[in-house]
């Protein structure tokens, strides 16, 4: 019989302050698991989850499990957790990035998760490109356009009036790129607290980690330990497999834990907020205390640096339009905002 798990004080998990002052727990809760796990069950993770000591929840309105956990969420204040004492993070998904939509959207998902505001709110993809759940990766939106960054600052306007009505407490971006962030650092009149990015010891994407942390923008890591159970649609030849690298596996035999935990503690140390997705208990908890005792050594954290292979995982390629070369269109790695 397994012995139950301890709780852990979430005192003692690091945090991260904002360019606001605000306090972020340098490790979260990802619920993203819609295409594996019913609503219910991300549900109750996000329940166990709070017990055993998370205070950070990273959701998102596509993921179509926010009314299950505004559910867990009143649960969770019920036993004693002040609103005020944990951090919930949404998403705006692609078809409601017009400007109409933007407000209207963002009360529903309060309504979803019965919370009177969010922490921080995201723009899920710098497009308004659609995708029907579940579709293959060679499902493509008949009106998807690439970046047009007119369009893009309509939208981060409705944004901003969201933290003006205090219904959001800060505005932030996800799968972005340095000349898009320029754009927008350059136009907002209030800027993005976070960007949040692939980071993981096989993508450290250092250039645009580097670029957020110049900027005070906290860098937000999904996929942090390579996310090994993706949707099928997001593998192809030639990804590597984090838990799988010798150097990962080195470090994972010395301290006695999961690979997995190295990669968390790794983004961890290195100054991301990475943001495991687990329904098991057992697994969030080790993730939680990894981040908390037997940090990786310096020379450790030298050779992870050094395992970097530029595999990017989830690649976006159903949110490509008509006459884009391939996927790479995506994330301007000429430096330059691909275009019709």
């Amino acid at each position: 019989m397994n012995k139950p798990l301890e709780n852990i004080d979430p005192n003692l998990v690091p945090k991260r302050k904002l360019y606001t002052g605000a306090e972020i727990p340098a490790v979260g809760l990802g619920t993203f698991g819609s295409d594996r796990f019913s609503g219910e069950e991300i549900a109750a993770a996000v329940f166990e989850a709070a017990q055993i000591g998370y205070r950070h929840f990273d959701c998102a309105a596509v993921y179509a499990n926010e009314k299950e956990i505004g559910t867990s969420f009143q649960k969770i204040i019920a036993s004693g957790i002040a609103r005020e004492g944990f951090w919930v993070t949404s998403k705006l998904w692609n078809d409601a990035h017009a400007e109409e939509d933007v407000i209207s959207t963002c009360k529903q998902t309060l309504a979803d998760l019965q919370l009177d505001y969010l922490d921080l709110y995201l723009i899920h993809w710098p497009f308004p490109n659609h995708h029907a759940p579940g579709v293959d990766v060679d499902a493509r939106d008949p009106h998807a356009l690439p970046y047009i960054h007119e369009n893009y600052m309509k939208t981060w306007r409705q944004m901003e009036k969201l933290v003006e009505m205090d219904l959001v407490k800060h505005i932030g971006t996800s799968n972005m790129s340095i000349p898009k962030l320029d754009l927008l650092l350059r136009d907002a009149k209030i800027k993005p607290s976070v960007n949040e990015m692939e980071l993981h010891p096989h993508f450290q994407q250092a250039e645009l980690f580097q670029y957020c942390l110049d900027h005070d923008i906290l860098p937000v890591g999904f996929s942090p330990i390579g996310s090994p159970t993706r949707p099928e649609r997001d593998t192809m030849p030639g990804d590597t497999v984090d838990i799988e690298d010798p150097v990962i596996l080195k470090i994972a035999k010395r301290l006695n834990v999961h690979p997995a935990v190295v990669c968390v503690k790794w983004a961890a140390q290195r100054g991301q907020v990475p943001i495991p997705f687990s329904i098991r208990p057992a697994e969030f908890h080790s993730n939680l205390l990894g981040v908390i005792e037997n940090p990786i050594t310096e020379s450790e954290m030298q050779e992870l640096s050094k395992i970097d292979k530029g595999s990017r995982l989830i690649k976006g390629q159903v949110f490509l339009w008509e006459g884009a070369d391939s996927w790479e269109d995506l994330w301007d790695a000429n430096g330059e905002i691909a275009s019709l």
